[in-house]
């Protein structure tokens, strides 16, 4: 195969394929003994030919992660992911949320999609909407709040509200100002309702969630924004003048900076996780940077500061929960090229590009390869152990790429 391959690429090619190809094979020995706590993946749905939800299942299972996000209540798929230990956050549309205001739909609606479920299938959150104050919609933006408010009300009716929170994924163009982090801000039409969102957020415990691709600035501005900057690759990063805090890739840095905007409107202890980052691996003429190469780096470099369960400069000590975007190429998603390539494997599970994760894509669960991967006997909880294979996974990728 490495003599075919190096015939049909050029040097520069093989070279890169050959270096993915050691990181998977590090990266699955360091992933069968610890796992990743907290990195989670996107699981959509919008492709032809998709696995079955057992078999996707079973390739979360075998990538020992533990963490999924869909985008609406499939039954079939939270069926299929009863007692997995799988946690799940699903999805309410866009399009029911002026329903959900009232109060019985919502526990219509969650005794419905929710509780027949739980807690064989373990649902730990609600997605209400998706990027909804970014919109044009301005009556959705006003149905938000409210449609929160019953849907968490009819989870504590139910005995629910301590096992699954309610939140909503924001776009980082909630932010007027992103640049330094500690300068982060609301935009100032979200004055009225964005208090709102976060005084909920705040009185049941629940994250705020943002979508944050550090594509798309790389994308705006190739020439200003620097690639390793972007990618997590070793750069020189920058310093924010303010905290003196420096960041070395642009994540962390609009993480801090949703830190600081909701800290200015009096909501400095809320807790941000990231509900999708990634980057696709292919795009049209005009969508610059799209590329595998790319793509595999900021997955890699992304998976490699979640086995180290960072936090951000600002809170360095509070693990960063992060769900990539995304498990699969969805073929049948609108807009341009890249839309539809941001996956790690292709609609029938063949490998997009190889990031690290290796997963049971046979249709035998009983082969050599899926009981290697999946044993319990492979787990191993020694904090000596898996502080040696971080220091060996970490010495071994510097030494790779």
């Amino acid at each position: 195969f490495e003599k075919t391959l190096s015939l049909s690429l050029s040097p520069p090619m093989a070279t890169f394929l050959g270096k993915i190809a050691m990181v998977h094979i590090l990266l699955v020995f360091f992933l069968s003994f610890s796992g990743v706590e907290s990195l989670g993946i996107n699981y959509g749905q919008l492709g032809d030919n998709l696995l079955p939800p057992e078999k996707v299942r079973d390739l979360f299972q075998s990538l020992k992660l533990t963490k999924a996000r869909i985008y609406d209540t499939n039954p079939q798929v939270l069926a299929a992911f009863a007692n997995s230990s799988i946690e799940i956050i699903v999805t309410i549309e866009n399009a029911i949320l002026g329903i959900l205001v009232d109060p019985q739909q919502s526990l219509q609606w969650v005794s419905t999609h929710i509780k027949p479920y739980f807690p064989a299938t373990r649902i730990t959150g609600i997605a209400v909407g998706n990027e909804v104050f970014t919109g044009d919609d301005t009556t959705l933006m006003t149905y938000l709040v409210p449609a929160m408010v019953s849907i968490h009300g009819a989870l504590v009716q139910l005995g629910l509200d301590q096992h699954i929170h309610v939140s909503t994924p924001n776009s980082l163009a909630v932010l007027a100002d992103s640049y330094p982090p500690s300068a982060g801000s609301f935009r100032s039409e979200l004055a009225g309702i964005m208090p709102l969102l976060l005084q909920f957020l705040t009185s049941t415990n629940a994250p705020f969630w943002i979508n944050a691709y550090t594509y798309f600035a790389y994308k705006g501005d190739p020439n200003r924004v620097s690639l390793d900057y972007v990618l997590f690759n070793p750069n020189s990063g920058m310093v924010d003048p303010d905290t003196k805090l420096h960041y070395d890739n642009m994540l962390y840095a609009q993480v801090d900076a949703v830190i600081f905007a909701a800290a200015r409107m009096g909501f400095g202890g809320l807790e941000v996780r990231v509900s999708e980052t990634g980057w696709p691996s292919k795009g049209d003429p005009d969508e610059i940077g799209a590329t595998i190469e790319n793509a595999a780096i900021y997955n890699q470099n992304l998976l490699r500061r979640q086995l180290r369960n960072e936090g951000t400069p600002l809170r360095p000590n509070m693990r960063l929960e992060v769900y990539l975007f995304a498990l699969f190429n969805e073929d049948l998603k609108p807009g341009p090229t890249s839309e539809r390539n941001y996956g790690l494997y292709q609609p029938d599970g063949t490998m997009a590009y190889n990031v690290g994760l290796s997963g049971l894509l046979s249709t035998s669960s009983t082969s050599t390869a899926s009981i290697s991967l999946t044993s319990s006997a492979t787990r191993v909880t020694v904090p000596s152990v898996s502080l040696f294979c971080t220091r060996l996974l970490s010495y071994s990728l510097n030494k790779i790429l």
